[in-house]
C-alpha cells in the first residue's frame, strides 16, 4: 500500500480586515424598503483594489468549504453515477439548472434525493462558481451550524452567536447542506425557520440539500421550498447503485448465512448465554426500528457481525439503504479516491458514510492505527453521534482511555447501547462456542423500539 496522498494546503495570503467590510468582501447600501438596491450585497471596494487569486483564497477561506473547494462543473460528469435511465435524466436536468443557476444566482434552489444522488456535489459547484465569480458563499452542514449557533453563547467563543447568525442570514449566497438531518428540537427547527424566512422575505439567493421530500417537512417551510415565485426544488430521486464497486455493499455471501433465523443461541454457560441473549433480541428490536448506537464488543467469532448483518438483511428487505463496511477496506477505499483512477471522488464517498440512513462498521480498531486513519473515522463518528445517525459498530476492543474521542462517543449512555460478548466463546473453534446444531431457544422477547436517552 502507497503513502496517503497529502492534499497541498492553499497558499496563505496575508490579507488585513477592511475597514469598510471587516474582511468580508461584500457591503450593503443603507436603502429603504422597496428600494431596488434594498436587501443586496455589493463588493466592497476592497475586492476591486484585490487581484484575482487573493479574492478567491479570500472568499474560500470564508466559505467553509473544506475539501469540497475542489468540486467544480468542469469535473463533473454529466452522466451522474446512476445506472438506470430515469437516475442519469434526473441528474442531468438538475446539473442543467445548476449551470444557470451559478451563472446568476436568483431566489431559491433545492435540490433533494436519498444520498448518493449528486446533491452535495452540485450545491457545492455552485458555491465554486460564484465564488470564482466574486460572490461571497457561506457553505454549511445544518447539523454543524446549529452546533455552531449553540457554541457561540459560551463567552470564549471567538465569534459571539449575533456575529455568527447575522452572516448565515445576510450573505450573498447561502448553501444549507442536508436540511432535515439535525436534532428537531424546538430551538433549532426555530433557529432555521428565522435564517431561511429572512432570507425568503429578503429574496437572497440559497441552495438547499435534503434528503427528505420536501412534502415532509415543517409546514412553514414547505411554503417558501416550493413557492415558484422565489425559486425551484428539483428531486433526484433514490441512489440506485452502491458508490463504488466493492465498498457499502453487505456481501452476498454474508446475506445467505447470517440471518436471525441462522443464528445460534444454545450456550452452556448461563451467564454467556445471558449476555448473547440480550444482544439477540437487541438486535431484533433495533432492525424493527434502527435509532442512534448498537455497538458489539467482543472476540472473535462471538456473534458480533452474525447480528450485524442480520439487521442489514431486515433493513434491505423492508426497502432500507445499508452501507456496510469491514474499516480496514473502507480506509483503503477512502485511500484510493485520491487516485486518477477512481472513479469516485474523496468527497462523495466520505459524504455517503457520513450520511447514509444505516451504517455497520464491522472490526473497528483492525484498521492500522496512522493519525490520517484515526482523523477520517474521528470525523465519521462524531458526525453521526451529533446527527443522532443510525449506526451499528463491531469490535474486539474499545481504547480503554476514558477520554478517546471515539469511545466517549461510543459509550454515550443518551446516543445508543453497548452490549458486551466477552464471555460468549469462539463459535469457529472446535469443542466451543455456539453448536451449530443447537436450537435456537425460546423467540425473543416482545420489547418497545428503542427510544435513546438523553436526547436534547
Amino acid at each position: 500500500m502507497g503513502e496517503t496522498p497529502v492534499a497541498e494546503p492553499e497558499p496563505s495570503i496575508a490579507v488585513p480586515p477592511c475597514p469598510i467590510c471587516g474582511g468580508r468582501g461584500w457591503v450593503r447600501h443603507d436603502v429603504a424598503p422597496g428600494h431596488a438596491d434594498f436587501g443586496k450585497a455589493f463588493p466592497c471596494t476592497c475586492q476591486q483594489q484585490a487581484s484575482v487569486d487573493q479574492r478567491l483564497a479570500r472568499l474560500r477561506r470564508f466559505s467553509n468549504m473544506g475539501v469540497l473547494a475542489r468540486v467544480t462543473f468542469e469535473r463533473t460528469d454529466a452522466q451522474g453515477r446512476g445506472s438506470t435511465a430515469d437516475a442519469r435524466a434526473r441528474f442531468q436536468a438538475a446539473l442543467d439548472v445548476a449551470r444557470r443557476y451559478a451563472e446568476s444566482p436568483d431566489g431559491w434552489l433545492t435540490l433533494s434525493g436519498a444520498s448518493g444522488t449528486g446533491k452535495t456535489h452540485l450545491a457545492a459547484a455552485i458555491a465554486n462558481r460564484c465564488m470564482e465569480r466574486g460572490l461571497p458563499v457561506f457553505f454549511a452542514f445544518v447539523p454543524d451550524l446549529l452546533d455552531h449557533l449553540r457554541a457561540s453563547f459560551n463567552p470564549e467563543n471567538e465569534v459571539s452567536y449575533d456575529d455568527l447568525f447575522e452572516q448565515v442570514k445576510s450573505i450573498p449566497v447561502l448553501v444549507l447542506d442536508d436540511l432535515g438531518m439535525q436534532s428537531s428540537t424546538p430551538w433549532a427547527e426555530e433557529k432555521l425557520f428565522q435564517v431561511l424566512n429572512h432570507r425568503f422575505v429578503s429574496g437572497l439567493p440559497t441552495i438547499i440539500t435534503t434528503n427528505l421530500p420536501v412534502e415532509q417537512m415543517d409546514a412553514r417551510l414547505q411554503s417558501r421550498l416550493l413557492d415558484p415565485q422565489i425559486g425551484a426544488a428539483l428531486d433526484l430521486g433514490r441512489a440506485d447503485s452502491p458508490t463504488m464497486p466493492g465498498i457499502g455493499a453487505v456481501p452476498p455471501a454474508l446475506l445467505r448465512v447470517m440471518t436471525f433465523e441462522t443464528f445460534k443461541l444454545g450456550l452452556t454457560d448461563p451467564a454467556a448465554r445471558r449476555q448473547l441473549r440480550a444482544a439477540f433480541d437487541f438486535a431484533v428490536s433495533y432492525a424493527r426500528h434502527p435509532e442512534g448506537w448498537f455497538v458489539l464488543l467482543g472476540n472473535s467469532g462471538c456473534g458480533k457481525t452474525h447480528l450485524a448483518v442480520a439487521v442489514a438483511n431486515e433493513r434491505l428487505r423492508a426497502g432500507g439503504d445499508v452501507f456496510f463496511a469491514f474499516v480496514p477496506d473502507l480506509l483503503d477505499h477512502l485511500r484510493y479516491t485520491f487516485s486518477p483512477d477512481s472513479r469516485v471522488t474523496y468527497d462523495e464517498l466520505f459524504d455517503r458514510v457520513r450520511q447514509t440512513p444505516l451504517l455497520i462498521l464491522d472490526d473497528l480498531g483492525a484498521q492500522s492505527s496512522t493519525p490520517w486513519a484515526q482523523e477520517k473515522l474521528y470525523q465519521i463518528i462524531v458526525h453521526r453521534h451529533n446527527a443522532r445517525l443510525a449506526t451499528i459498530v463491531t469490535t474486539r476492543g474499545l481504547p480503554p482511555n476514558a477520554g478517546d474521542p471515539i469511545t466517549s462517543r461510543l459509550n454515550d449512555p443518551g446516543s445508543g447501547e453497548v452490549h458486551p460478548l466477552d464471555l460468549v466463546p469462539d463459535h469457529r473453534q472446535s469443542g466451543g462456542g455456539r453448536p451449530r446444531s443447537a436450537p435456537p431457544g425460546p423467540p425473543p422477547s416482545p420489547r418497545p423500539p428503542y427510544q435513546g436517552r438523553g436526547r436534547s
